[in-house]
């Protein structure tokens, strides 16, 4: 099971999105659509969906949160995804091409694609519906990665925290490990030497990557694209919901903010599950309890669910 699931927040847009998405990358598909209904934001569509075989969440809930750039979405374009590192380097140049193609029809170009210093092809993109995406072709030397990895840009006040976030993080999944560490060196400003240039990190077997940027940005985080944790008990929900919520005020719905500002959804496994699977009134009952509850109490949700 996918711990964690990245969850994106749009408008009216998520159906096609997903299928959208699931359209541009490999290996990808829409698994799941669900309606709920009478919210506060009306009849909300929720749609399952996998990209490149990674698990993803959408819903339709009006116009309350715009995407940013401070969560992208990394792709990795690694040869070895494509074949040996001599044939494969070919069909990922043309693949990364492809997919950026798609995802620039109608959107905005954050950075050209192109040939950067640390990379022969690399570009950042806001897609049509406002995601971010960095299409990165990727060097199939070392220890490989995921081929789509969210990535945190720490700016404004944020900026410099990103290293403080990452051992954060580690400390509170218990799975978990950091990957590589590239800090700003002298000369990089308005960047600060020794603060965080690209770095990356497990937790639960899903990657992450972080980065500081010291630059001028006219956003930060938000609950456009949160992080939903399927947890296995009220045990589980307990501990992140501790662990995680800073911010009392934002505490709503399962929906909880860090002390990054950082939006998470601290979830039950099991309830998804009969989200996904059981009738209109079982799905009824459980969304209007969840509308009455911070962290979710999954003993009062069985019940909604069983019509206790």
């Amino acid at each position: 099971m996918q711990k964690i699931i990245p969850h994106l927040w749009f408008d009216k847009e998520a159906k096609e999105a997903a299928a959208f998405y699931a359209s541009v990358f490999p290996d990808s598909r829409v698994t799941h659509l669900t309606t709920l209904e009478n919210t506060p934001s009306g009849d909300c569509d929720v749609v399952s969906f996998e990209l490149w075989n990674q698990k993803f969440m959408a819903i339709s809930a009006g116009p309350l949160f715009k995407f940013n750039p401070s969560i992208s979405f990394m792709v990795n374009f690694d040869p070895l995804l494509f074949g040996s590192p001599e044939t494969g380097k070919k069909d990922a140049r043309e693949k990364i091409d492809m997919v950026w193609n798609k995802l620039a029809e109608g959107g905005n170009v954050l950075m050209p694609i192109d040939k950067y210093p640390f990379s022969e092809r690399y570009g950042w993109v806001q897609d049509k519906y406002g995601l971010s995406w960095q299409l990165i072709l990727t060097n199939p030397e070392g220890e490989s990665r995921p081929a789509i990895v969210p990535s945190l840009m720490f700016v404004g006040s944020k900026c410099g925290k990103a290293e403080e976030a990452i051992n954060f993080y580690l400390s509170v999944f218990k799975h978990s490990k950091l990957g590589g560490m590239y800090r700003y060196g002298k000369g990089q400003e308005p960047d600060q030497e020794g603060t965080v240039m690209f770095a990356d990190f497990m937790l639960e077997n899903t990657w992450f990557a972080a980065m500081d940027s010291a630059h001028e940005h006219k956003f930060d985080f938000n609950e456009a694209v949160s992080l939903l944790v399927n947890c296995e008990d009220q045990q589980d929900i307990d501990y992140y919901w501790q662990k995680l919520s800073a911010l009392p005020e934002s505490e709503e719905c399962g929906w909880l903010k860090d002390k990054f500002g950082v939006s998470w959804q601290i979830s039950s496994a099991d309830m998804e599950e009969k989200m996904s699977t059981g009738t209109r009134e079982q799905i009824n009952r459980v969304t209007q309890a969840v509308l009455t509850m911070k962290k979710l109490d999954i003993a009062k949700l069985k019940a909604a669910y069983d019509g206790a």
